[in-house]
């Protein structure tokens, strides 16, 4: 069963932290990496960081390396996006997806999920 389901998310005040959770299903996870991308409305989807999921390599967006840390659970199948000194800027959906890239690019990325949105005042 292919299956995404992001967490986490809420309305917070700048300068606050989230971490957000990304959930994946045993097949789903069997893919390459696991990406974290963001959409504001009317703005193109932004890609933010990515994991491969066998452990190793880790990409980030230039702009996001120092606020924004992706990480992996050992044992669970779900992957972490903790995102410190939040920003008015940084509201967005945020989804993650899986695929066969090893970079942010959202064409990379073939399974996605529902979302969670981050409000940040």
């Amino acid at each position: 069963h292919v299956q995404l389901v992001e967490s986490g998310g809420g309305s917070v005040q700048a300068g606050g932290s989230l971490r957000l959770s990304c959930a994946a299903s045993r097949h789903t996870y069997n893919n390459k990496y696991i990406g974290w991308f963001r959409q504001a409305p009317g703005k193109e989807r932004e890609g933010l960081a990515a994991i491969a999921t066998a452990g190793g390599s880790i990409y980030y967006a230039d702009s996001m390396r120092d606020r924004f840390t992706i990480s992996q659970a050992s044992t669970n199948y779900t992957v972490y996006l903790q995102m410190n000194r939040l920003k008015p800027e940084d509201t967005a959906m945020y989804y993650c997806a899986a695929g066969y890239g090893g970079s942010v690019h959202p064409d990379a990325y073939n399974y996605w999920g529902q979302g969670t949105q981050v409000t940040v005042s």
